[in-house]
């Protein structure tokens, strides 16, 4: 009678156990499901703002955004310039040295340097060397519209079908037109015209290759960063230009 017992005893203590797991197994289903219809309306909503870049500036971003939101707990005022300007009035010099600074690739890839990714993960496994990261002007833009600057696995997971969809969506140079009018450049100070009134009372039509290149080395840094600042790294990317036939 005892052993009958003992084993209804464990029969009743193992469907509770296996009810929970069904719950749990049930449950996670359905977080899943519902992670998976936003993670489609974002990069739905991703894709429509992309289209509509195509032939309007973008209001604003996610990183302008985030800066506006930090401002809220920040003990100095914070007083945005934003002005976005067409291709013509933006110099060739400063195009040239972007690309020469941050993507040499740029017109090569499809929004991902696999090779360059590559090259940063074995330099970055020296000891000594300077930390480099892999992203493409259009991975840095993507995330400028649409993220913040907090850096995650799961964000850069993200950027990558991002990149990809900007590439499809637009052109290479409608992506450096964008990249250039919305990037930070100072606490405040986001997109070329602005940055160039920041620091050198000149309009981006305006900038010369030294005053291009010098813009262009603030980008890594550009709360922290000045063109004055950086004369040796200006002059490095000054040497890529010349490199590059530009």
């Amino acid at each position: 009678m005892k052993a009958g017992k003992a084993k209804k005893t464990r029969k009743r203590s193992a469907r509770p156990a296996r009810t929970v797991l069904h719950r749990l197994g049930r449950l996670l289903r359905v977080v899943l499901r519902k992670a998976g219809l936003v993670l489609l309306a974002y990069y739905g909503l991703c894709t429509l703002c992309l289209l509509l870049y195509n032939v309007i500036d973008p209001p604003t971003t996610g990183v302008q955004m985030q800066r506006r939101v930090e401002s809220w707990f920040e003990d100095d005022d914070y007083a945005k310039r934003y002005e976005p300007v067409s291709r013509e009035t933006l110099s060739p010099h400063l195009r040239h040295a972007v690309v020469a600074a941050e993507d040499a690739r740029f017109y090569e890839h499809w929004g991902i340097d696999w090779q360059a990714i590559r090259q940063a993960l074995k330099d970055n496994k020296e000891p000594g060397r300077t930390r480099r990261g892999g992203s493409t002007i259009t991975q840095q833009l993507v995330k400028n519209l649409f993220m913040t600057t907090h850096s995650t696995y799961l964000r850069k997971a993200m950027e990558v079908p991002l990149a990809y969809l900007a590439e499809i969506l637009l052109s290479k140079e409608r992506i450096l037109d964008l990249y250039l009018n919305v990037i930070e450049w100072d606490r405040g100070v986001y997109g070329a015209e602005a940055a160039a009134r920041q620091y050198y009372n000149a309009s981006a039509a305006g900038l010369s290759r030294r005053q291009a290149a010098g813009l262009a080395a603030c980008i890594p840094a550009p709360r922290t960063r000045t063109p004055q600042r950086m004369p040796r790294y200006t002059n490095t990317i000054l040497r890529r230009m010349r490199q590059m036939n530009w």
